[in-house]
């Protein structure tokens, strides 16, 4: 709800980070709460906390599933003026994502992974904390990304050292209804095999309505440090909307309206079925 968005800097997102880890201690073998200090855009010094968990943490052969789990500290996109300097619910930007991998996560538990397998999940803080647009133009330098801040610290202070994986599968606004997950252009340009893999398991699932084989445009994402600084092949599957009010986001992209109302079981249900089986048949 409204009064326990998960901002960071608030008294929610702290104890959200507590819930997270909780929940992950029940199903993962080692988990991890990476805090780090970094600046935001206006060159303010913020505190984050990236969240690990790791199956089989021994096995060489990795895959990396991971999403942010902060939310917007301002709704600049709302229709509404006045709403403009709120803070987001972040129900599909951010938090659809963290529920479909803390599935997954309870399925590893269940059923584990064969011993030469082995996955991290990495829940990535102060992705969304970028200027206002209202204020982009004043903090736009084109070396410095302030945005996906938490990804940016893990890639180059991984969990642990020298730390390498095989491939990297990003969710992002992956709970609206009647989603379009193209495989957007970064995606392709660095790790187009993780991206047809994936795209082929959710055709052969029956998918192929939501999961469209066109190429989608450029998403600066979590996934862009993963690649460039960490070196780890990673697609992002992100709900790109060419029809959407909102540039190629849907709707309620950073409005108030990202919210439970706005969320589909089915689309969840959907990317974690396919997050599985391209897990499970590695």
């Amino acid at each position: 709800s409204s009064d326990l968005d998960l901002v960071p800097l608030t008294e929610a997102h702290t104890q959200c980070a507590e819930w997270i880890t909780e929940t992950l201690n029940a199903f993962a073998d080692t988990v991890i709460v990476q805090d780090f200090h970094t600046r935001l855009y206006d060159g303010r010094g913020v505190d984050g906390q990236n969240l690990i968990a790791s199956f089989n943490p021994k096995a060489k052969k990795r895959i990396v599933l991971c999403a942010h789990w902060d939310s917007r500290p301002f709704a600049d996109h709302d229709p509404d003026a006045a709403n403009t300097r709120q803070p987001i619910d972040g129900a599909n930007d951010g938090a659809s994502g963290v529920g479909v991998l803390l599935e997954c996560a309870r399925h590893f538990h269940a059923t584990p992974l064969h011993e030469g397998l082995g996955v991290d999940i990495l829940f990535f803080d102060l992705e969304d904390y970028g200027p206002h647009q209202d204020d982009a133009e004043q903090y736009y330098d084109d070396r410095v990304n302030n945005w996906a801040l938490g990804s940016q610290y893990w890639s180059k202070y991984p969990h642990v050292y020298g730390y390498k994986a095989y491939f990297g599968i990003l969710l992002d606004m992956v709970g609206g209804p009647n989603p379009n997950f193209p495989k957007e252009y970064y995606s392709q340009g660095y790790a187009a095999w993780v991206s047809n893999k994936v795209w082929r398991t959710a055709f052969d699932l029956g998918y192929r309505p939501q999961f469209s084989n066109e190429l989608g445009t450029m998403i600066s994402d979590d996934h862009i440090p993963m690649n460039q600084i960490a070196g780890i092949p990673t697609i992002d599957i992100i709900d790109l909307q060419p029809e959407s009010i909102n540039e190629c986001f849907p709707d309620v992209w950073h409005t108030l309206n990202d919210n439970l109302e706005h969320i589909d079981k089915t689309t969840l249900g959907i990317v974690g079925d396919v997050v599985l089986h391209v897990v499970y048949n590695e």
